[in-house]
């Protein structure tokens, strides 16, 4: 129905356009046809006026007209000399306005009834002498009223085949989206990976069909972080409630009471791994938000021996609990791997705020370094969360993070400025 609505408006657009524009050469060939039908009227008069004024003569005192071989030009030309009609027949019905005419002591032009009259005056001794001649109309009225017929009639087939050609483009261009529309629709929800594919774009609806099946492929793979993710936060929650499974299995066996240690231990786990996938929802979803760098930093070392080194009043447009998030199995990981020390620090850069995770522990091996964030690479003896969860939630708020391999441990997290 939209592609018919849309279609309907650009044929109704084309239709008035054409019909504006055949209007106006309508108009303008009639007013340019008529100009020139009443300058060839005109001529023609002049024409018989001068050919009539070089006829007359005065002979022995009289003004005569020298006889013709063409007895046609009496009823169309007449001379008067001092006001009486020497030569011609005037019809009864132009004879009072040819007579003013004769009277007249200048060149004059008028249309009566269809005709047009022209007095010129002849120029003899002694006399007033007026040549009268007239001109029908009719034949240059017929020719501009069939003209005009005939424009309307070729501006009216122009402007139904301007609305049969624009109904014609218009649904050869709109099959591609029709076609890209059934496509979408036999895909449903079983064939995400299918794209339109419709080549090397020809016009702005090749165009966008490619922006389409762009726009699909990142809608593809940020369904696939969306999936890796919550199957990562699921092993993640898997593995402490195993554990205290069997924790629960062996006392029950045993008859021993449940290690609290043990229990708060695997809590914790489930705890955070639950607040990672908050912090990761709320990271898509909230907007403005800052915290003091400093202190999120604080509560991720959470009674770790970790030097922290950042100035105060350093802010970061993330909120405290995704600071915390992302910093914290990055400390866990370097207190597992260093020798004695971890430390964290911070400097700026134009576009964000860096902080650098170390340990003076072994490091990265630089043949592993760029899958350090992957899956298979996550370790359980940590804190839980893993290297492949950190990156998938700092990724989800446009935090970047990455592992440096110079001879110790040292990770990279530049969060956004505000």
């Amino acid at each position: 129905m939209a592609v018919t609505g849309f279609r309907g408006r650009v044929v109704a657009l084309a239709v008035l356009i054409a019909t504006a524009v055949v209007a106006v050469l309508v108009v303008v060939s009639h007013v340019l046809l008529g100009r020139v039908t009443d300058a060839d009227a005109d001529a023609l008069a002049r024409s018989r006026a001068e050919a009539t004024a070089s006829n007359v003569t005065v002979s022995d005192g009289h003004v005569v007209l020298v006889e013709s071989d063409n007895e046609a030009l009496d009823t169309v030309s007449w001379v008067y000399a001092d006001g009486h009609l020497v030569d011609g027949i005037v019809p009864l019905g132009l004879r009072d306005r040819v007579e003013r005419l004769a009277t007249a002591g200048r060149s004059r032009t008028v249309t009566v009834g269809g005709r047009l009259l022209y007095a010129r005056p002849v120029r003899l001794e002694g006399h007033h002498v007026v040549a009268v001649v007239t001109v029908d109309l009719t034949p240059y009225e017929t020719s501009e009223r069939r003209s005009l017929a005939m424009s309307l009639l070729l501006g009216g087939i122009a402007i139904l085949l301007a609305g049969a050609v624009a109904h014609l483009m218009v649904g050869r261009a709109m099959r591609v989206v029709h076609d890209m529309a059934a496509l979408a629709d036999e895909w449903g929800d079983h064939q995400p990976g299918r794209r339109f594919d419709l080549g090397v774009p020809r016009d702005e609806f090749g165009e966008l069909g490619r922006t389409l099946d762009r726009l699909l492929d990142r809608i593809d793979g940020t369904l696939a972080d969306e999936r890796r993710l919550t199957d990562e936060i699921a092993h993640e929650l898997r593995t402490p409630l195993t554990v205290l499974r069997g924790e629960a299995q062996l006392a029950q066996l045993s008859g021993d009471r449940l290690a609290p240690e043990s229990v708060l231990t695997e809590v914790d786990r489930l705890n955070a791994a639950i607040t990672t996938i908050l912090t990761a929802a709320r990271a898509r979803t909230g907007g403005g938000t800052r915290c003091d760098l400093r202190a999120a930093a604080r509560q991720a070392v959470a009674g770790r021996r970790v030097e922290v080194a950042i100035p105060p009043d350093v802010d970061v447009a993330v909120s405290g609990g995704l600071v915390v998030a992302v910093l914290s199995p990055l400390l866990e990981n370097g207190l597992r791997h260093a020798r004695s020390r971890v430390w964290v620090t911070v400097r700026g850069r134009p576009r964000g705020v860096v902080v650098e995770v170390l340990d003076d522990g072994p490091g990265f091996d630089p043949k592993e370094v760029d899958r350090v964030f992957d899956a298979g690479m996550t370790s359980g003896n940590g804190h839980g969360l893993g290297l492949a969860v950190v990156k998938r939630l700092a990724a989800s708020a446009g935090v970047a993070v990455r592992a440096i391999a110079d001879g110790h441990g040292h990770v990279e997290v530049t969060f956004p400025a505000p």
